[in-house]
């Protein structure tokens, strides 16, 4: 009896070159971010010159409180940023999560094992850094979260400009990365910054949630229904204790992403093309303007240094990120059957760690939420992000330099070879043709 032989054991390539609509759907999510980037560096910028020319005038406003008390929402104007629009960031990032697990890269269990552990372990790092650095300082351990979340805004548009000539895989897998990591975000923020709970607004939200989810799926539509709707559970959330921006994540899960025989665009899809230019232009800049808006000094620079729970948030998003990302992409490669793609090399992963050390909108969100209670310290950890996302994003800048000039030189390279060949083939082709004529001309004779 012949021995059969033995099937081979299935390799997942881990990011390859993406199919033609996947690359079209980067294309579009990329300029967006790129263009929602540079708004939200743009709002920081002008937070930071407000605050450090007119301190008093920027709180003023920052801490002015408006809104229905009755209702349990008179909230200040920079609550009303973090907990009312920045639930429309949140919104989106659902929506984008959703997609990913049952049409995108996360639907492949193999295919996702490198983001997700990378995400994973890109979160783990960071708050074992700070946790270490607080504790041997004699810190509070209070803001071990914060350091753990990626801003996908500033890094793609970090990419964008930078990395021009990188393979577009490379990006796909910042973007997932990037998703995961705000899923985990997303559950920080619900196990551990949640107050007291109110059971009677809590259950009110999850039975609006339960009619939001019945009327997408008997098709009803029109925002007249959703958007007040919306509004309602939001609300709830906002007064059951649950961080408000929990409802965004939920109501975006909730929308199909699918499509159906004949659909050319799913419902997640319209709903995140309407709502992703309010995310990025509006709802994303203006809570960085009232959030981002701490004093900046040498004296308060060198501070950031020596205290440890500053220096724990620096060296979680310079070091840990960098650390965690690369590490966990390569246990992933190492003990699954997934490899990366033929046109990347570890160099690529490892610029992507580092510039996944770029925490920003979440960040800044995490540190008021740990040190809630201390309002100064609250101010130094947000200057701590800012100053480690500067430091990642310029130390991935080079990175992302380097290897964009490789890709270029190869890139040249072969368009060398190409036009040598082409050359030599013409040379040939005169070569064999007979005296007095061209090669196509002994075909007429």
């Amino acid at each position: 009896m012949t021995d059969q032989p033995r099937p081979r054991r299935r390799t997942t390539v881990l990011l390859d070159r993406l199919p033609l609509p996947e690359r079209a759907f980067l294309a579009d999510a990329l300029r967006a971010e790129t263009v929602g980037g540079l708004l939200l560096l743009l709002a920081a910028l002008a937070a930071l010159i407000w605050t450090n020319t007119d301190q008093h005038d920027y709180e003023a406003v920052s801490h002015h409180h408006l809104g229905p008390a009755a209702l349990g929402l008179h909230l200040s104007v920079a609550h009303w940023a973090a907990d009312g629009l920045l639930t429309v960031f949140f919104f989106v990032a659902g929506v984008e999560l959703k997609r990913e697990l049952v049409a995108g890269e996360l639907r492949d269990p193999a295919a996702a094992a490198l983001p997700v552990v990378a995400a994973v372990c890109g979160m783990a790092a960071p708050a074992v850094v700070y946790a270490v650095t607080a504790a041997a300082g004699g810190g509070s351990l209070k803001g071990w979260a914060i350091p753990t979340a990626t801003d996908i805004a500033f890094a793609l548009a970090v990419l964008a400009v930078i990395g021009t000539a990188l393979p577009a895989a490379l990006r796909a897998f910042l973007l997932t990365l990037a998703v995961v990591d705000d899923l985990f975000a997303i559950l920080i923020i619900a196990f551990f910054f949640t107050s007291a709970i109110d059971i009677a607004a809590l259950l009110g939200a999850v039975g609006g949630l339960v009619l939001f989810w019945a009327l997408l799926r008997a098709g009803v539509h029109g925002w007249w229904v959703y958007v007040p709707l919306a509004v309602v559970i939001w609300a709830l959330t906002a007064n059951s204790g649950v961080h408000a921006t929990i409802s965004g994540v939920a109501m975006g899960l909730m929308l199909r992403c699918t499509p159906r025989p004949g659909e050319e665009h799913t419902p997640g899809e319209r709903v995140e093309h309407l709502v992703r230019p309010l995310s990025a232009g509006v709802a994303v800049p203006l809570f960085a303007l009232f959030s981002a808006g701490v004093t900046i000094s040498a004296g308060s620079l060198r501070e950031v240094f020596h205290r440890p729970e500053t220096l724990g948030v620096v060296l979680g998003l310079v070091l840990g990120k960098a650390l965690g990302v690369f590490g966990g992409a390569w246990l992933a490669a190492r003990f699954t059957r997934a490899r990366l793609g033929a046109d990347l090399v570890w160099p690529d992963v490892l610029a992507v760690a580092v510039l996944a050390g770029i925490g920003f909108t979440v960040s800044l969100l995490i540190a008021e939420l740990a040190f809630d209670d201390d309002p100064a310290l609250a101010g130094e950890a947000k200057a701590a992000v800012l100053l480690g996302s500067v430091i990642a994003a310029v130390a991935a800048g080079c990175l992302l330099k380097l290897r964009d000039n490789a890709y270029r030189a190869l890139a040249a390279a072969d368009a060398v070879e190409v036009t040598d060949a082409h050359h030599l083939g013409r040379d040939g082709d005169r070569r064999l043709a007979p005296p007095g004529g061209e090669a196509g001309h002994a075909d007429d004779a």
